[in-house]
C-alpha cells in the first residue's frame, strides 16, 4: 500500500438509495475527477464549491448520470490531500460503472479505513479521533452517539494530551537531575511526589468510569437467570414489549439461549433468555443448561428471577451462590400479580428469627419486585439495571474511556507511575524512575497514536468499513 497513490470507494453503504458518493483522494483526484466528469462551464474547479453536470465515459463519450462534483484541495479536507467527491444516484450498478471508469483513469481502490487513515498520518484526526469515526458510523443509540462525538471532538485527547505535557515536565526535571546532578544537586522527593501524586490521581478519574464507558459503546450482555417456571421468558417478551419467547407452564421449556436487543434510557443491551437450571436428565435440556451457565458467566449482569409465590427459596438462595461473585445481579422477583401482602423475599434465616436479606450482601445486588405479566414494576427493573451496570449517574457527560484499548493504556500508564513515585519516595537512582516516567509518557502516546507503532496503527484501521 503506497501512501502517494490516488484512491477511490463508493463512500456510501451498499444498496439502492436516493443517492451514492465516489470519493477521489490523492495528488491526481481533481485532474481524474475532471475527466470523468462533463461540465458547461471551463473555468478552473473553486474548491468546497458544487458543479452540476454529467458523469460520462471517458472513452467513448457517454453519459452515465447526471451528478454532483465537489472538489476540496489540501490540505483543506478530510484526508489533507486533494479529494473529489462524485454525488450519483444511489444504484448500485451504476456506482460500480463510475468507480470501474475512476480507477481505469489512474486511482487504485481504496484499502478500509484508508481515507481514515491518511487523515491520521496527514495530521487532521490523532488516532482516538479516528477511532471515533468508526463508532459514529457503529452508533445505535443517543448514548453511543454522544459518547463517539465526545471521543471525535478530541475530548479525550485533550485530557491525554494535559497528562502527557506534565509528565514530560516530570520527565525533563528527573533528567536534568541525571545530567547536571552537580549543578544542580539531587532530586528532591518533596517536589516530584505531589506532581506523581496529582497524575495518578487524575488517571484514577479516568478510570473510575471506563467500565461504564465500554458499556456505553458496545452494549451490556445481560442474563436472565433463574430455576424452571419462574418467569425468565415472560419477562424477556415483557422487556422487549412482544411475544419473542415461547411461555407455557411446562418446565425446561427453554432449551436454547435466545439473544435479542433492546434499549434502556438509551444504552444498547442484549439480553439473554435462557434455560432453566435444575438437575435433568434430558440431554437436550442440560446442553441448554450448560449454556445458560456459560452466559452467567459472560454477562455484564445477571437478572436472577425467582418465583415470590414460592413458599421456600432454598433451591433459589443454592442457585444464586452458585453464580459469578463479580458479575452485579439484580434480584428479580416476579409473579407479583398473584402474591398478596406481605411478599416473601429471597432471604436466609439468620438467628433469633431475624431475616436478613441476600439482596444486602453486597452492593452489587439489588431485589426488585414485578410482575412480567401485567408489567409492574418493570420501569423500577430498568432503573436497577442501570444502577447496577454504573449508568444512572451519567448525564449527557459521558465517559472519556470507552474502548479497552485506551482503557489498558491508561492502567499501565499509572502503574509504571505507581513505581517511578515509589521509587522516588525510597529515594532510589533516578535513572530508574525515568525508565517508569518514560514508559508511562509511551503508554499515554499509544492512545492518540504519538507513539504507536505501525502494526498497532494497522490493526485499528482493519476493521473500518470501506469508503471511510
Amino acid at each position: 500500500m503506497h501512501r502517494s497513490d490516488t484512491i477511490a470507494a463508493i463512500a456510501t453503504p451498499p444498496g439502492e438509495g436516493g443517492i451514492g458518493v465516489i470519493r477521489i483522494s490523492g495528488e491526481g483526484a481533481t485532474e481524474i475527477a475532471e475527466r470523468v466528469f462533463r461540465r458547461k462551464s471551463k473555468t478552473p474547479l473553486q474548491a468546497r464549491r458544487v458543479y452540476f453536470g454529467e458523469v460520462v465515459d471517458p472513452d467513448t463519450g457517454e453519459t452515465l448520470d447526471r451528478a454532483l462534483l465537489i472538489p476540496f484541495h489540501a490540505p483543506h479536507s478530510y484526508t489533507g490531500e486533494d479529494v473529489a467527491e462524485l454525488h450519483c444516484h444511489g444504484s448500485p450498478y451504476l456506482l460500480r460503472r463510475v468507480l470501474e471508469q475512476v480507477c481505469l483513469l489512474g486511482a487504485r481502490l481504496a484499502q478500509p479505513g484508508e481515507f481514515t487513515l491518511r487523515a491520521f498520518l496527514n495530521g487532521k484526526l490523532d488516532l482516538a479521533q479516528a477511532e471515533a469515526v468508526a463508532d459514529l458510523i457503529r452508533a445505535r443509540s443517543d448514548a453511543q452517539l454522544r459518547s463517539a462525538l465526545a471521543l471525535h471532538t478530541g475530548r479525550l485527547s485533550r485530557q491525554v494530551q494535559s497528562l502527557s505535557d506534565a509528565l514530560l515536565g516530570a520527565i525533563a526535571t528527573v533528567e536534568a537531575h541525571i545530567d547536571f546532578s552537580e549543578e544542580i544537586g539531587e532530586l528532591n522527593p518533596e517536589t516530584l511526589a505531589p506532581v506523581l501524586e496529582s497524575l495518578i490521581r487524575q488517571m484514577d478519574a479516568l478510570l473510575r468510569d471506563a467500565p461504564a464507558g465500554r458499556i456505553l459503546r458496545e452494549g451490556a450482555r445481560i442474563a436472565i437467570v433463574g430455576r424452571p417456571n419462574v418467569g425468565k421468558s415472560s419477562l424477556l417478551n415483557a422487556l422487549l414489549g412482544e411475544e419473542r419467547a415461547i411461555v407455557t407452564d411446562i418446565p425446561g421449556t427453554t432449551r436454547d439461549t435466545i439473544e435479542e436487543s433492546f434499549q434502556i434510557g438509551g444504552v444498547p443491551m442484549v439480553v439473554l433468555d435462557t434455560a432453566g437450571l435444575r438437575e435433568s436428565a434430558d440431554v437436550v435440556e442440560q446442553m441448554g443448561i450448560e449454556r445458560a451457565r456459560r452466559a452467567a458467566e459472560q454477562a455484564d449482569l445477571i437478572l436472577f428471577v425467582y418465583d415470590l409465590t414460592a413458599p421456600d427459596h432454598e433451591a433459589d438462595r443454592r442457585l444464586l451462590q452458585s453464580l459469578p461473585v463479580e458479575t452485579p445481579k439484580v434480584l428479580v422477583g416476579n409473579k407479583m400479580d398473584l402474591c398478596s401482602p406481605p411478599f416473601q423475599p429471597l432471604s436466609r434465616e439468620a438467628g433469633a428469627g431475624e431475616t436478613v436479606s441476600l439482596a444486602s450482601r453486597t452492593e452489587k445486588e439489588q431485589e426488585v419486585k414485578v410482575s412480567a405479566l401485567t408489567g409492574y414494576g418493570l420501569d423500577s427493573l430498568k432503573q436497577a439495571v442501570l444502577q447496577a451496570l454504573q449508568l444512572l449517574h451519567l448525564g449527557e457527560e459521558t465517559p472519556a474511556l470507552t474502548h479497552q484499548r485506551h482503557i489498558y493504556a491508561v492502567q499501565q500508564a499509572r502503574e509504571h507511575l505507581q513505581q517511578a513515585l515509589k521509587s522516588v519516595l525510597q529515594q532510589l537512582p533516578s535513572d530508574l524512575i525515568a525508565v517508569d516516567l518514560r514508559s508511562a509518557w509511551l503508554m499515554l502516546g499509544e492512545i492518540t497514536g504519538e507513539c504507536a507503532d505501525e502494526a498497532l496503527v494497522n490493526r485499528i484501521f482493519r476493521d473500518f468499513c470501506i469508503g471511510k
